[in-house]
């Protein structure tokens, strides 16, 4: 029996329920952001006397947040913090980047917001969701992808990562094809629509097309309340913040490949045999092609 996986890190999680929290909860939660290093070394009555609530408050706190009880809480904090070193908070550097900036910061900075946004998107991402577009994909008899502008180079990575494994499907950024694309899509086949802001007019039109042709409509956005997932079934969110010098939808990229990894491994794994199978063929197709000596070896004739 396999150990279990590790479940999100805490403090993003903390991070992204905080914008939810009202009232004395929250008062933890700040102090617990705020000074992770110390929460992880004080006793649960330290702690309630910090945030001007209760040692009950701070429990109800933890179950909030996924933990069973304040140990866990501290000793998640004490692991994400490595065990009283300088807190990530501590740490944040910010998003800002002047022009007089040194490589050594930018590189720091860059480092950091997108660190950041992979870990509010994990924190954050229905997995519930991320399972029904899973069986939706699988079942597909395509799988079309609409995007535009920065998403469009995510969506063409999520379709050669799907031809991989054999599944088929095709990446739409020019609108007048993407949307003869999807009038021919039907109940068997799946739409996804990626868009960070969800307000993308082009990307919704390609959406909402094959929605009216009763596709399987899924979006991959920062915004869940936004236009685009509005009009689909099934809804995956990211968390992404922009720098100086790097826009939001710039800023999203790594928290889309991080969803759009999850999904297509996710695939993988139900269609075993026949993402073997197609990586397999795949690499031999390509193996000459790799070949620093130019040699073309024998091509076997593939299995029956």
């Amino acid at each position: 029996m396999g150990a279990e996986p590790n479940p999100p890190a805490v403090l993003p999680r903390i991070e992204v329920l905080l914008e939810e929290l009202t009232g004395a909860l929250r008062a933890v939660g700040e102090r617990v952001l705020a000074d992770p290093v110390g929460v992880a070394q004080t006793p649960i009555t330290e702690l309630a006397r910090a945030s001007g609530t209760s040692p009950g408050t701070v429990t109800r706190f933890c179950r909030a947040v996924g933990l069973a009880k304040y140990a866990d809480l501290r000793y998640a904090l004490a692991a994400e913090t490595g065990g009283g070193q300088t807190s990530p908070r501590e740490l944040d550097l910010g998003t800002e980047i002047a022009s007089e900036d040194s490589l050594e910061r930018v590189l720091a900075v860059i480092e950091s917001v997108n660190r950041r946004a992979i870990q509010l998107t994990a924190a954050r991402l229905d997995l519930d969701a991320v399972d029904r577009a899973v069986d939706a994909v699988v079942a597909a008899r395509r799988v079309d992808i609409y995007a535009v502008g920065g998403s469009a180079i995510v969506a063409e990575e999520m379709r050669l990562r799907l031809g991989c494994i054999g599944v088929m499907s095709s990446a739409w950024s020019e609108v007048h094809n993407g949307l003869t694309s999807a009038a021919l899509l039907g109940p068997a086949d799946v739409a996804l629509g990626i868009s960070n802001t969800g307000q993308t007019r082009e990307t919704l039109e390609m959406l909402q097309e094959a929605a009216s042709h009763g596709a399987t409509t899924v979006a991959l956005t920062n915004a869940g309340d936004s236009p685009l997932a509005r009009t689909a079934d099934i809804v995956m969110t990211t968390v992404a913040h922009e720098t100086s010098f790097q826009p939001r939808a710039l800023a999203a990229r790594h928290a889309q490949l991080t969803v759009l990894d999850l999904l297509f491994v996710a695939v993988a794994q139900r269609r075993k045999g026949e993402s073997t199978r197609a990586l397999e063929l795949t690499a031999r197709a390509i193996a000459p092609h790799r070949r620093a000596d130019g040699h073309t070896p024998r091509r076997r004739r593939p299995r029956a």
